[in-house]
């Protein structure tokens, strides 16, 4: 029997992405940002979130190098989407985690019972199992909702949240948290500034 997951911030998730991309914004918010709890720094933790996401079969083995794996593919992804935030382009080193998935993953063909056909991770294991973000990733590419995955601007943050607004200009997980909270810091300067 599997333990269910422990409650936790992005259970909530009030600005959530579509479909299957929300698992991709549930990893990136796997860790309160800077210093707060990492739901992946313990496996007893991990475990039962890992399975409900079908990022681990539930008779599946899980260590530390699965958690290491995980928090380098996390912040992988947190990368690219501070990109779609008007962020500076990922380098190389930070697409290392996710062409280690790339380079081990496997996929298999599944066919849907309304015939609709999707391509889904081959394995049990979180190594085997992670390829399926990037299949995500790669839909949401295609059909144009990944651009919208954003992280907040405020530094202290870096939230995973879906851009609703008209004009894809959405830059803070929470405006009456991180916006107000930076636009009150840049109004303080610009006034220190000019006295």
């Amino acid at each position: 029997m599997v333990a269910e997951p422990k409650r936790w911030l992005a259970d909530d998730e009030s600005k959530p992405a579509p479909g299957r991309l929300l698992r991709v914004q549930a990893l990136v918010n796997t860790v309160e940002l800077p210093t707060g709890p990492d739901r992946l720094a313990d496996p007893e933790d991990a475990r039962p979130w890992l399975i409900a996401n079908e990022l681990l079969a539930s008779d599946a083995a899980l260590d530390g190098t699965d958690l290491q794996l995980l928090s380098g593919v996390r912040e992988a992804l947190r990368t690219l989407l501070s990109h779609n935030s008007g962020g500076p382009a990922p380098v190389e080193a930070d697409l290392v985690p996710l062409r280690a998935v790339a380079d081990r993953g496997a996929a298999r063909a599944e066919l849907d019972t309304d015939g609709v056909v999707r391509l889904a991770a081959a394995g049990d294991s979180v190594a085997e199992r992670l390829v399926e973000l990037l299949l995500i990733t790669r839909d949401a590419q295609r059909d144009g909702s990944w651009a919208r995955l954003k992280v907040c601007a405020n530094d202290e943050c870096r939230w995973a949240f879906y851009d609703r607004s008209r004009n894809h200009g959405g830059t803070w997980c929470e405006m009456s948290a991180c916006g107000n909270k930076l636009k009150n810091r840049e109004f303080r300067a610009r006034r220190k500034a000019r006295a």
